[in-house]
């Protein structure tokens, strides 16, 4: 394989037979395959971030998989030990990205299906360590159509980077692994479609298909498109199959509870006993020894004006008859809101039935009903015991209400309890003497790893539990403030599942594979051989730390030095991490620049390593609210003659960032170079000399001659410029005028010689690629092309090692390159190879650098799957030198 990749590589990079456009335009829709000898590790930290879905394996317990909310996809063969991709890390990162679904045969643990957000379907034959895709069920964006106008169109949100529209089920027949079912829609997407009383059905997106489903008879090979007694509305979340009957199918669906009786070829509703007809969620036990099937399912919670107070209606149901009859398992499920006496919990019961009536619920129904619950989202049975049932609400994200992460009945649905319990108000045992009356435990029981401080301090309103799943043997999993937690003892207690501390109360983590968490700059001399600094988006500032004796020695710890570990007593860190750097004298004195939530727009700093911070400027401000973005802050630097000398540029074209263009609207500050000539505590915008509406996406410092600097513009009038006095004026540089856009400009120390990466998201091949000047920038050889660049970097201990980072293009423009990732060139420029084994984000990597003391190492962060390491040549030392 490898022999494959360099030759391929030599013929890519250096052929000299024909010209270089020419050569390109023949081979760039050709796939290279990665180099399989270098693997990235993922050291996380690990489920940073929201997970959006869980799926254990039907037979074996030791197979998991995660859907994260941020182009990622995680699979588990050890029981959680270790999490790794299962996207195609060769792909274009569109595939698997926004994993919905995925479902194994019953009677080949092999063979499994997987669904996505583009109506894509894919297939497993080993477990779901790798998959292929096999269909596209749904329209393309360009079949659908963009209205920029339109809030649900393709062109809004994260949508812009989806290429089908979405289906939200998958299931398949338990008694014939041939035989499938698809079901149209975006059931799941709670956070997007609140349900209300004059619109309890929710709403249709453009980007979704909706009023019909798939059905498979031949593993997947070919579908057939059924619609027949479905309205053209309906929104599929759950399709079951009776393994009793298998022409028997059941279908829970926004516009009601439907019947199949010819194996899904025809619907109609059947739902007698049911309130509301208006499930949330259904699932099923089956018992293949007795043949016992019983279906359990949750229904919208519907609130009614009654007088001054509301009724409620809704509940937990069971059928005994293939879901013909429903009786209510409700039991005690509620709660009397009169003995809530916590007050951010009595706010969010009016704030939540305020969303759902539409109108002023404190003021038109003061009086506070004695039997009320919450509108439930998701139901599970314990596959071993028909009477063990657990519930779960997403009271951010779906607008509901009420204490507790999850709740439990063992009794078949008589008594109800709270299973899950975290946040401040189960830390404190507030309102004690109701919970206890009603025969509920107390206390809080949710484990968390590096935001345990954060999280049981906050509130429960603001966590949002957006995950249940269970698997054969009976252990739950739910997901509470973006960590994923397993309760192996029916609900008793609850670990994480995401990261491995060195030692208990350390605060020293070891991700398990599974990040999550934006990455973004990584400094790597630190004044600290050993420390380096870690930039991430919502989670803080990182260092990396001692091991303490962990047995992997290649294995990366971190412990966060600024964020979530700073949230309490009034304190609170910055969250979302710009660019940092470390004063050239004064190892433990620390700068960082925030772009969004906590302490967004201020330079912060810090004299002791990270124990404490202030901030010492405000540098930028805007009318929005304080969790949006500012302008994004890159290449913070500083001065190593005069210390009291430090830049940052701020990008007006977002081209790494999770929102992208356009910038943001500042009633504080402006966009450019920026400098200060007093440590950091005053600021100035210097753009003298740049073109109009230029985009300063980086800068970099001659380090012979600091007042030297180096800025790459990356708008569409983009290039590089220079100053020779601290960016007093600036210069344009002259570069091979088919470059468009230079999205980020470096120096080797050793050599001199400067690299630019170019090119643009929707640009061509000839304007993109990696440019190198051996003379300082009079003249410019490309050593590397591809339509789109973001990063070259050289390696401080050995020029010759250079690493590129190269992103996947738009949409509409992704298959034009097929070979997004990280590529490598151990001799100067002469040769590469795409090693991206292992990434999560292949197509996004936002920083590449090689280790500054160990050639045998280098880092990597990612868009939306926290940090990497990889260590070449088949070195099995750790990234340490000793």
């Amino acid at each position: 394989m490898k022999k494959l990749i360099l030759l391929v590589s030599v013929l890519i990079f250096a052929c000299k037979s024909e010209s270089d456009s020419q050569f390109f335009d023949k081979i760039k829709n050709t796939k290279i395959a990665s180099d399989q000898n270098v693997e990235w590790k993922n050291f996380g930290p690990g489920m940073s971030g929201y997970n959006e879905a869980f799926w254990s394996h039907p037979t074996d317990p030791s197979v998991m998989f995660l859907g994260p909310d941020m182009h990622v996809a995680y699979g588990t063969w050890d029981n959680g030990k270790s999490w790794k991709s299962i996207k195609d890390s060769d792909g274009l990162g569109l595939e698997m990205k926004r994993v919905l679904d995925i479902e194994f045969s019953m009677q080949n643990p092999d063979f499994g299906m997987a669904l996505d957000w583009n109506g894509w379907v894919y297939e497993t034959t080993d477990r779901g360590r790798s998959w292929q895709k096999k269909k596209e069920l749904g329209k393309s964006y360009k079949e659908v159509g963009i209205d920029p106008n339109d809030l649900n169109s393709f062109k809004k949100g994260w949508y812009y980077e989806q290429e089908g529209t979405r289906h939200s089920e998958l299931a398949v027949d338990p008694t014939n692994e041939n035989i499938w079912y698809v079901g149209a829609g975006d059931f799941w997407n709670v956070k997007n479609n609140v349900r209300t009383r004059a619109n309890p059905y929710g709403t249709t997106f453009k980007y979704a298909s909706y009023g019909y489903i798939y059905k498979s008879t031949d593993k997947g090979k070919s579908w057939k498109k059924i619609s027949k007694g479905l309205p053209k509305n309906t929104d599929v979340g759950r399709i079951i199959v009776d393994p009793n009957n298998n022409n028997t199918v059941v279908m829970a669906a926004n516009m009601g509870l439907f019947h199949s009786f010819d194996g899904g070829l025809s619907w109609e509703i059947v739902a007698k006993g049911l309130p509301n007809n208006i499930p949330r969620d259904l699932t099923s036990y089956y018992n293949k020894d007795t043949k016992e099937f019983a279906l359990y399912l949750v229904e919208q919670t519907m609130y009614e004006p009654k007088g001054k107070s509301i009724s409620t209606k809704g509940g937990v149901y069971k059928s005994i008859d293939s879901g013909k009859n429903w009786t209510s398992i409700t039991g005690d499920l509620g709660v009397d809101f009169n003995e809530i006496n916590d007050q951010s919990h009595r706010n969010n019961y009016y704030k939540a039935l305020s969303i759902f009536l539409e109108e002023d619920s404190k003021k038109l129904y003061p009086i506070i009903p004695k039997n009320t619950y919450s509108a439930f989202n998701k139901i599970v049975v314990n596959p071993t015991n028909k009477d063990e049932i657990y519930l779960v609400a997403n009271q951010r994200h779906d607008r509901s209400f009420g204490p507790g992460d999850a709740w439990k009945t063992e009794n078949g649905g008589k008594t109800w309890v709270i299973c899950a319990r975290s946040g401040e108000y189960w830390l404190n045992n507030k309102d004690e003497n109701y919970w206890k009356e009603k025969g509920n435990p107390i206390g809080a029981n949710v484990e968390f790893s590096h935001v345990s401080r954060s999280y049981e301090e906050m509130s429960e309103t603001r966590f949002g539990n957006r995950v249940l799943g269970i698997n054969s043997i009976g252990d739950v999993f739910i997901e509470v403030g973006q960590q994923t937690q397993r309760s192996t003892d029916g609900g008793a207690t609850w670990k994480q599942i995401d990261d491995f501390e060195t030692s208990k109360g350390s605060g020293k983590w070891i991700g398990r594979g599974d990040s999550n968490l934006p990455g973004r700059f990584m400094l790597l001399e630190t004044g600290i051989p050993e420390r380096r600094l870690l930039c991430s988006g919502e989670h803080g500032l990182w260092q990396t730390t001692d091991l303490e004796g962990w047995p992997d020695k290649q294995a990366v710890a971190v412990e966060q030095i600024e964020g979530q570990v700073n949230d309490h007593s009034g304190n609170h860190g910055a969250h979302s991490i710009s660019t940092v750097a470390v004063h050239p004298k004064e190892p433990n004195t620390i700068y960082f620049l925030a772009w969004r939530q906590e302490h967004r727009g201020k330079l912060r700093k810090t004299t002791d390593g990270g124990k404490t911070w202030k901030n010492i400027s405000t540098i930028f401000e805007a009318a929005n609210a304080e969790y949006r973005n500012l302008a994004p802050q890159n290449s913070l630097l500083i001065d190593p003659v005069n210390p009291d000398n430090m830049y940052f540029c701020s990008t007006t074209v977002k081209i790494a960032e999770i929102s992208g263009s356009p910038a943001e609207k500042l009633t504080k500050g402006g966009y450019g170079f920026y400098r200060s000539s007093d440590g950091g505590y005053t600021w100035e915008l210097s753009n003298n000399g740049f073109h109009k509406d230029a985009s300063v996406r980086r800068i970099v410092m001659d380090l012979d001659n600091p007042e030297t600097l180096y800025a790459a513009l990356n708008d569409d009038n983009g290039g590089l410029y220079t100053s020779t006095n601290k960016g007093s004026d600036w210069e344009r540089v002259t570069i091979p005028s088919v470059i468009k856009s230079v999205n980020s400009v470096f120096i080797d120390r050793n050599t001199k010689d400067i690299l630019i990466s170019t090119g643009r998201r929707t640009g061509t091949y000839e304007e993109g690629g990696v440019w190198r000047s051996k003379n300082e920038g009079k003249s410019w050889e490309r050593i590397f092309k591809a339509p789109y660049v973001w990063q070259a970097e050289t390696s401080p201990v050995n020029s010759k090692l250079i690493v590129i980072s190269v992103p996947g293009q738009i949409v509409s423009m992704a298959h034009e390159f097929m070979n997004p990732g990280i590529y490598l060139s151990k001799d100067d420029g002469e040769n590469w190879t795409k090693i991206n084994k292992g990434l999560g984000n292949q197509d996004k990597m936002t920083d590449i650098k090689p280790d500054p003391y160990n050639e045998n190492v280098i880092w990597s962060a990612a868009w939306g799957s926290g940090w990497y390491v990889a260590y070449l040549n088949g070195s099995t030392d750790g990234w340490l030198k000793e």
